[in-house]
């Protein structure tokens, strides 16, 4: 019997237990994420945003989410019930085990594989399968034409991506995530995080990531002047909500990545007292919501792009630029001797 607890319950109980840790404060993150887009859009321009649920409008989430819960779960006549339901929860569980092997501060991390950018690659390269399957299972044509469009924008937007983050592996030497963190920590502070030598790729990788989550100017497969609400069009109650926490939970997933790869992961700004005394989590939650930040000024500011701008984007400047920065980041690194 002690066997059975040391070997089996214990581990079991410990990885429970810290999966509970990530996933809890992700799914309030997300819904307060909700919140802090709104209330941002709001100031941005001139409205007061939600400010009737609770103090200051705080519990708008949870009233948004007890709406949702209460919702009918409509499905189509002719649809495929059973990839009709699957698709959202594929989407929300992709975008929820992709955090296994985000590290959050110096040792915080569930599972810290020597391959977690390979990880990562394969579940966002899954991401896509979701949106495919509910454009296709809901058997009308605006969502087919949504999930068409979403998959050529992520497909051709991961190629960039996949480029990026090749650039920074040659820079820190190491596939493990906390490896690459740890890469950026020098006497200079910032200056030593991978965005200044890489600043080009910085911003390609933010532009392409906000194409990976059809996020505005890229919201192109959700077009409601032209497809209605595009892949979701037939979802309502909680497969819809499946859906809506599933493109929130990959926007902070991705500015965690890019926290990662490019702004110090956990690292404080500079090696002072001030800065050192602040726990890492903290500094790692502080640039995660600067670039959710800019995900919703984004939103806020810039058009939509017109279809054909995204691919000539994505195919035409964004790929033989990183491939370019490519060749030339391991030149550099041979020729000068300073490859890790």
């Amino acid at each position: 019997m002690v066997d059975l607890w040391d070997l089996y319950l214990l581990p079991g109980l410990t990885i429970v237990g810290q999966v509970l840790l990530i996933v809890v404060p992700l799914l309030v993150a997300v819904a307060y994420l909700t919140l802090y887009e709104r209330k941002i859009m709001a100031v941005m321009q001139l409205r007061r945003g939600p400010n009737v649920v609770g103090p200051f409008g705080l519990l708008q989430p949870f009233a948004d989410g007890a709406k949702l819960f209460f919702k009918e779960t409509v499905v189509p006549t002719g649809a495929n019930k059973v990839l009709f339901l699957i698709a959202p929860m594929i989407t929300f569980i992709l975008s929820l085990i992709a955090w296994a092997v985000i590290p959050f501060d110096a040792g915080w991390v569930l599972a810290d594989i020597n391959v977690g950018i390979l990880y990562l690659f394969a579940i966002s390269s899954l991401g896509v399968y979701g949106i495919i399957i509910s454009g296709w299972a809901s058997n009308s044509r605006y969502p087919f034409l949504g999930a068409l469009r979403s998959a050529a924008q992520m497909v051709s937007y991961e190629v960039s991506i996949g480029f990026v983050m090749i650039t920074v592996l040659l820079c820190a030497g190491t596939l493990n995530l906390s490896g690459i963190v740890e890469s950026q920590r020098g006497s200079l502070g910032l200056l030593n995080w991978w965005f200044v030598p890489l600043f080009p790729m910085f911003i390609i990788f933010f532009i392409s990531i906000l194409a990976e989550t059809n996020r505005h100017p890229f919201d192109l497969p959700e077009a409601e002047a032209e497809l209605v609400a595009g892949y979701q069009t037939e979802y309502s109650s909680m497969a819809f909500a499946l859906f809506f926490l599933g493109e929130y939970a990959n926007m902070i997933l991705m500015s965690s990545i890019c926290t990662v790869l490019f702004l110090g992961g956990w690292l404080p700004p500079a090696d002072w007292a001030i800065f050192t005394w602040i726990p890492g989590i903290v500094w790692f939650g502080i640039k995660v919501a600067i670039l959710l930040f800019v995900f919703v000024w984004v939103r806020a500011t810039l058009p939509r792009y017109r279809y054909d701008q995204l691919m000539r984007l994505g195919w035409k400047v964004f790929l033989p630029f990183s491939l370019f920065w490519v060749v030339l980041t391991a030149g550099v690194l041979v020729y000068f001797d300073i490859a890790p």
